[in-house]
Parts: structure tokens; sequence; C-alpha cells
């Protein structure tokens, strides 16, 4: 595991961009793995800027994200499917049929949790995943007690995760309870791995991750058996 100590989000974002970026230009194919949430939002920006002033055709780049709630819709505009269009795919060139988000509304969630891994699979697997952290611990959806083996399945959210999600929402009773996500499992199949972590209330949870022990209560511990992690983080006192 490399840790990147920085001083604020803005850099955090910034250095995360650049590492992006590069591996964009410098790769003939390349599958990423991406995040939604708060955490990565200035590193699309700063992202979708460097690959516009510098004309980067994004035809050879393919997208799966980590997750998407159960019950909405890609128009809804709390969809995570409606957040990466707004925040990163419409803004630059990259052809909307190499960008995948599991189905929320499918008729049948079992079959697109297969289907998804299926997917991720035929594209070679993800080339590079970007990874936020929540306050417990838990990576994409996989809240503490996910089986390490897992594959991509149907999340039931912990209180903690509604209210940490809550913000986004109009009332607390709009938040979905339940999401599809990629498990852990299908995470620690991508060849490397940035995890992005910003702010005070995620210094726990990183020190659970870094040094303590690997159990499915703290799920992030399961990267500390990841041979390729990138860890850039504006957290104070964080050592490896």
């Amino acid at each position: 595991m490399e840790l990147s100590k920085v001083k604020n989000y803005d850099e955090m974002s910034m250095e995360a961009a650049k590492i992006v970026f590069e591996k964009i230009v410098n790769s003939n194919r390349l599958v990423l793995g991406l995040a939604t949430g708060s955490t990565p939002e200035k590193m699309y920006e700063y992202l979708a800027d460097m690959l516009n002033k510098n004309k980067v055709d994004l035809s050879h780049v393919y997208t799966v994200n980590l997750d998407e709630y159960v019950g909405l819709s890609p128009e809804d505009t709390q969809s995570y499917n409606y957040y990466m269009r707004e925040i990163f795919f419409d803004k630059v060139n990259i052809p909307l049929e190499n960008t995948k988000l599991p189905d929320g509304v499918a008729e049948d969630l079992d079959r697109e949790t297969e289907a998804y891994d299926e997917m991720i699979e035929n594209l070679g697997g993800v080339d590079l995943q970007i990874l936020g952290i929540g306050r417990n611990a838990h990576i994409a959806f996989n809240e503490p007690g996910t089986s390490f083996d897992s594959g991509t399945h149907v999340v039931d959210l912990t209180e903690s995760t509604i209210q940490d999600n809550a913000r986004f929402f109009e009332k607390i009773e709009d938040v979905p309870t339940k999401a599809v996500s990629m498990g852990l499992g299908t995470i620690m199949n991508a060849k490397s791995i940035l995890l992005l972590a910003s702010g005070e209330g995620k210094k726990q949870a990183l020190q659970d991750m870094i040094h303590g022990k690997v159990t499915e209560e703290v799920p992030a511990s399961i990267l500390q058996r990841h041979h390729d992690v990138k860890v850039i983080t504006d957290v104070e006192d964080i050592k490896l």
C-alpha cells in the first residue's frame, strides 16, 4: 500500500485527477472503475478539464461504476447514473455506450448482479478502480459483515449509510434502503486501486483499514491483501 498525504480536499482531487489522466493517455485500452458520492466530485471536475484542454479521445476508455440505488431509474436526479452524466460523462467525449452502471430498476436483480460481473469479466477486468471509504470503512456499498468473496450483489443499506446519504435527498424517507453494489471480491480483482479519503471523519476508518486486523467487520481492511493500492488523503496523523 502506498500513502500520499496532501493538505486539503482540493489537492487530493487534483492529484487523483492527474493519476487517472496519465492512465488514460498512456493506455491503448482502459477499463476504469468509478465511484460516486461527494469525495470524487472535484476529481471528476479536474479530470474533465484536463481531458478537454488536451483534446483527449476517450473512445478507448470503458467505465464501470461501483453501485446504483435500487428503485431509481437512470433518469432519476438522485440516481448514480444521472450523477455520472451530470458530473463527468456529459462533460467529456466518452461514448455513452462505453459507460456501464448497475441497473437499479432491473426486473430480476439477482440476474442483474450476475450479468454485471460477467460484463466486467468480458471487458477484461478493471485496470484502475477508484474508491472512497465510508465512516464505518465500507467501500462501494459493502457494509460491515459483507463477505470478502462477494461478487456484485443487492445490499441492505445500514442506518449510518442512510443517514450519511440523506444530505443528497429532500428528506430521509426518500433515501433508498437498498443498492446494487460491486462486491469486495469484484473490487479486489481490479489491477490497481486508488482510494480517496478527505476529512477527519474518515480517520478511524483509514486507521482500521491500514493497521487493523483484516476482518469482514472492516470491509476496507481487505485492501491490505491487494498488491497495488494507493491512498490519497488529507487526514492528519495517518501513517503506513
